[in-house]
């Protein structure tokens, strides 16, 4: 569980502590439909559905998500028959769980933006050198979302992929892409963000959370240690468009107990940066990149 000490696992005569990240938290936030005549609120409490299905809650049955989505149970069943009707979810007695199909809702954000392809070798390259996993986050709301990743098989491997979404006040890849937000988008964001405490070291305070982007901003990477999960240590940096607007971090991550915050930053700042550089000039033709990303 997030929060908790993580385990050990034993190799040769050394403990090696392994840490294990899953969704931080149970609670969904409902999608909104925005607030014009031209929404479709039934495509929003649809796309609610799906998103109340996770790693920790892979079946569901109408009252779970109904109780997930903050509909009524009518209108949730009615979702969830035309989703099965569909091929997005299966029913299996009074349960039911997402089908393959949902993949292509993703992978349609993936393939249009060729993010994966563009930044499989130089993922590779960091994690190769680094003996970790290596990752590219942009920022969704108040979260950061995995976009493309990479890992060696170590015992210090990170359990997010792509698609996985955290907390980005929590996380070195938000604080990078919340230094690139202007001054009103971030106040926007804290006026809506609950920063929630995953450890006791999660920086919660926002007047230490707005100096920590501040640093960042100045510094031009972003480290933090045992704040998301106990264990788990990241450095990031940006990566920038054309018009040298942050539109993603590049991220190195271990274990704690593996080398400290100062040591990451000291061994492999200039190495993200090279990558970065390397990074944002093959992203320079993803215009799609730079439109979705926040302003």
């Amino acid at each position: 569980m997030l929060g908790a000490k993580p385990p050990s696992v034993k190799s040769g005569d050394k403990i090696v502590p392994r840490f294990r990240i899953s969704k931080y938290t149970l609670t969904m936030t409902p999608i909104k439909p925005a607030g014009r005549r031209e929404a479709m609120g039934g495509l929003a409490k649809g796309l609610s559905v799906i998103r109340a299905f996770s790693r920790e809650r892979p079946t569901l049955s109408l009252s779970d998500v109904a109780a997930a989505t903050h509909m009524p149970a009518a209108t949730t069943r009615r979702c969830l028959l035309t989703l099965e009707e569909l091929g997005y979810v299966i029913r299996s007695g009074r349960q039911f769980v997402l089908r393959p199909k949902v993949l292509e809702l993703g992978a349609a954000y993936l393939e249009s933006m060729n993010i994966e392809l563009l930044t499989k070798t130089h993922l590779e390259e960091l994690a190769r050198n680094t003996g970790d996993s290596a990752a590219l986050c942009v920022l969704d709301a108040n979260e950061i979302v995995y976009v493309a990743r990479a890992s060696v098989r170590t015992l210090m491997r990170l359990e997010a992929h792509v698609g996985s979404r955290f907390p980005a006040h929590a996380t070195s890849t938000g604080r990078v892409l919340l230094a690139g937000l202007s001054a009103d988008h971030l106040r926007t964001y804290f006026d809506t963000v609950t920063l929630e405490a995953l450890t006791d070291r999660t920086v919660t305070d926002a007047a230490k959370l707005r100096q920590l982007i501040d640093e960042c901003r100045r510094a031009g990477y972003s480290a933090v240690e045992d704040e998301l999960a106990y264990g788990v240590v990241a450095l990031a940096v940006p990566v920038f468009d054309q018009s040298g607007r942050a539109v993603a971090a590049l991220n190195t991550s271990s274990h704690s107990r593996r080398i400290t915050k100062q040591k990451l930053v000291r061994e492999r700042f200039t190495m993200l940066q090279q990558l970065s550089r390397k990074i944002s000039a093959d992203l320079a033709n993803v215009p799609g990149l730079s439109l979705s990303a926040n302003p």
